[in-house]
């Protein structure tokens, strides 16, 4: 096992820049996800610390170790890919056994380590078959079963459930997730899924355009994000998001009409914007039979109408429009709505965020969130 420590780390194709001064700590043993929409630079900064592609500026250590000029296969790591990338023509013996047989280990040395590696990943019963007669999530194992057989100080996994479907995904993030915990190898792990992001992961690196936005822990991230970026990506659905502006001391008039009460908490760092707006997570806005008083002001009501209605199951997620404003609310099955209803919508104050028009930048964080 070992750490993994990035320092200023910048990536250049040609005149186009894609990582643009990654600082990362990584401790011994975490598992850490790098999550991000498409073309934040996540796999390229996988691939720079796996040794696949050149670093352009900065330091990158593996341990003790400055590894930037390290060919890949000296840097004791594995990697496990979006595609399985194993042999259709060997047995999973065979391919679990692959690099070690090609680096010459002993025979009784691969077979004692191929028996475990199986039984760890469920395998055991499945040596003698070829990958065409296994299912998705087999082949995964066996990727990662020949990742695994390495005893790598750092395991490398770039999307390694985009190709299952759900059932599958589901299932393998708990086995990945399992077998991490009883290896207790340093992980890191690429994904555009928010939701395997905070599953996974001891800590969580969210980029955009080749910045890292938020490095913490899951609760962290989601309960008190950097920025409306991260406030917006991580939460399904996303956080709504409307434009305010200060109407009288300590009171703000959103972009849907109402006014808002600005928690005690926040007055000093909201009250230095001239460009606001509030956030508030769909499953903090409430469906009420029976508007309140409107000079509630720890409480924001407003009606809306019910545009489309998604059921879940165990709750609904409906969309509303809302003087111009598309949100998103999360109810109870039981709540009795339909499309085309006008509804009396609310949220506390205290469960609302701040953030700075201008920069994206948060300034208050939902007090009961």
């Amino acid at each position: 096992m070992a750490s993994v420590y990035c320092q200023k780390i910048i990536k250049n194709f040609g005149n186009v820049r894609v990582l643009k001064g990654i600082d990362l700590d990584v401790e011994d043993g975490e598992f850490i996800v790098f999550v991000g929409p498409s073309g934040c630079g996540k796999t390229t900064l996988l691939r720079l610390i796996a040794g696949l592609e050149d670093i352009t500026e900065g330091d990158l250590h593996i341990g003790e170790q400055r590894v930037n000029d390290v060919p890949p296969k000296q840097r004791n790591i594995a990697m496990v890919f979006q595609n399985y990338a194993i042999y259709p023509h060997m047995t999973v013996a065979e391919n679990i056994s692959f690099g070690m047989r090609i680096r010459g280990n002993q025979k009784a040395d691969i077979e004692t380590a191929v028996n475990d590696v199986a039984a760890t990943l469920g395998l055991s019963d499945l040596l003698h078959r070829k990958p065409k007669q296994l299912s998705g999530g087999q082949r995964q194992r066996v990727a990662m079963g020949r990742a695994i057989v390495r005893d790598p100080a750092v395991f490398l996994m770039d999307e390694p459930l985009s190709n299952l479907d759900a059932e599958l995904r589901n299932q393998m993030r708990v086995e990945i997730k399992s077998l991490q915990r009883r290896l207790g190898t340093t992980t890191i792990y690429v994904t555009h899924d928010q939701v395997e992001a905070m599953t996974l992961a001891d800590r969580i690196a969210i980029m955009k355009d080749g910045e890292i936005q938020q490095f913490g822990a899951p609760d962290d991230v989601y309960s008190r994000p950097s920025n409306k970026f991260v406030a917006g990506f991580i939460g399904t659905p996303q956080m709504n998001f409307f434009k305010a502006e200060r109407s009288s001391a300590g009171q703000l008039t959103l972009s849907n009409g109402c006014r808002m009460a600005i928690p005690r908490e926040h007055e000093n760092a909201v009250g230095k914007l001239t460009d606001i707006e509030v956030g508030i997570r769909p499953e903090r806005i409430r469906v009420r039979e029976e508007p309140e008083s409107q000079d509630d002001i720890g409480c924001v009501q407003w009606r809306a109408s019910v545009r489309l209605c998604e059921a879940l199951g165990s709750e609904t997620i409906v969309h509303f429009d809302s003087n111009g404003d598309a949100l998103q609310a999360k109810v109870s099955r039981e709540t009795a709505i339909a499309e085309g209803d006008d509804l009396d919508l609310e949220f506390g104050t205290d469960n609302a965020y701040f953030f700075c028009g201008d920069t994206g930048v948060c300034v208050g964080h939902a007090i009961k969130g």
